[in-house]
């Protein structure tokens, strides 16, 4: 099939980036004609799998859900600019497809802006909802629901990552016709156990190839020293608490740090960027590290180093990746229930994994017993939940069932 891939971010960094590379590059592998449309800089750098990457000519301006930062681009709130804005940024990436139609598929991502650009193309296509459009640009906001509707209605499918999704979409965009649910997949030839020996050398070797970073001035690049402080982190065998993902209020990493300080003698390493890392940085119990941003070469060797995984969010999440790309590492993970989060616990089948929403002291309680563990059992359990993501989420099976 000859697959057209639209997305209006980056490719790495966050959930839907990192699905949408994910998913280019698996389709690309199985022998699928694949181009993806991103506003990603340096294409270059990722495993595409011989996928043709397409930059649109947008303008300054990039419509996003929440703020960040953007090289070349003044990110504004979808819902703060005017109609003719954003049909000017629809217009400006429908002209990019176009010019590689015809296509069996466009695959468009987000509901908006991706349904109204997937439509205007004239084409067959498909939208596949991430959450974040739904819960932070559009809940409450008639308009946008409205064009959203309008949309999705021309979609030959619509494609949701969780129940929590599905219902969320119904709520916010009203009845949906075509809607499916697939959820994301995992990379497990990538994310699988290592040796500690194993994982820490290449670990230390993805850090040392970093670019500099002076006085951690961009925060999309892993900080500067990186490679020593974990060198000699890791030089203990104290048990260690990995948290990675954006460092916004929303993803709950203060009610980790608030168990943290009730257990008093545990180590936690904190990965990853946002507004909030400052604040977080001010409260961080001792024994907790920062390292910036990583990415994926670098997360595949360090979540086999780390005994156990929190996704403390307290925001709905449209699915828990985190934890399912740490289970398949053979970190154990322990999620928040609620949402897609809720769907990822049950599907490990595993109530020691799921915490309530917002309790540091259960969180705290939770932890210590996953700690604790002999090792005999801790490796039962991480084999267990590695056999599920690998049966359940896998990108091959994920892939397939989204052209099915």
């Amino acid at each position: 099939m000859r697959i057209l891939v639209w997305h209006g971010y980056l490719l790495s960094g966050t959930g839907s980036n990192i699905y949408t590379q994910a998913l280019v590059r698996e389709w690309a592998r199985t022998g699928h004609d694949v181009t993806v449309f991103s506003q990603e800089p340096h294409p270059e750098r990722f495993d595409l799998a011989g996928a043709t990457a397409v930059r649109p000519r947008i303008g300054s301006v990039l419509p996003v859900f929440v703020l960040d930062r953007y090289e070349g681009l003044e990110a504004r709130l979808l819902q703060d600019l005017t109609q003719s804005d954003r049909d000017a940024y629809v217009e400006v990436n429908v002209a990019a497809l176009r010019e590689h139609l015809p296509a069996d598929l466009v695959f468009a991502n987000h509901v908006l802006l991706g349904g109204p650009v997937g439509a205007a193309t004239g084409a067959r296509f498909a939208v596949k909802a991430h959450g974040s459009e739904l819960e932070y640009s559009m809940r409450g906001n008639d308009e946008l629901s409205a064009w959203a509707r309008e949309s999705l209605a021309r979609a030959d499918a619509v494609y949701v990552g969780s129940a929590h999704i599905r219902k969320v979409l119904e709520e916010v965009v009203g009845y949906v016709d075509r809607v499916h649910e697939v959820s994301p997949g995992v990379d497990v030839a990538e994310f699988r156990p290592e040796e500690r020996d194993v994982a820490l050398a290449a670990l230390l070797d993805e850090l040392r190839g970093d670019p500099p970073n002076p006085g951690d001035a961009n925060e999309r690049v892993p900080d500067e020293g990186n490679a020593e402080r974990l060198a000699e982190w890791f030089a203990s065998d104290q048990p260690t608490v990995l948290y990675f993902g954006k460092l916004l209020h929303n993803k709950g990493v203060h009610v980790l740090f608030d168990a943290l300080r009730e257990l008093g003698d545990v180590r936690a390493l904190i990965v990853g960027f946002g507004d909030y890392r400052e604040e977080l940085e001010r409260i961080a119990p001792p024994g907790t590290l920062f390292t910036g941003p990583l990415e994926h070469r670098h997360l595949v060797h360090l979540i086999p180093l780390c005994e156990v995984t929190v996704v403390p969010s307290i925001f709905p999440e449209a699915f828990g990746m985190v934890a399912a790309e740490a289970a398949a590492g053979g970190s154990l993970p322990l999620v928040a229930r609620h949402s897609g989060l809720a769907e990822i616990a049950e599907g490990l089948g595993e109530p020691a994994f799921a915490f309530e929403t917002g309790d540091s002291a259960g969180l705290a309680r939770k932890l210590r017993a996953l700690l604790e563990l002999p090792d005999v059992e801790r490796l039962r359990l991480a084999a267990e939940a590695r056999r599920k993501v690998v049966e359940k989420w896998s990108w091959p099976s994920v892939a397939r069932r989204l052209l099915s």
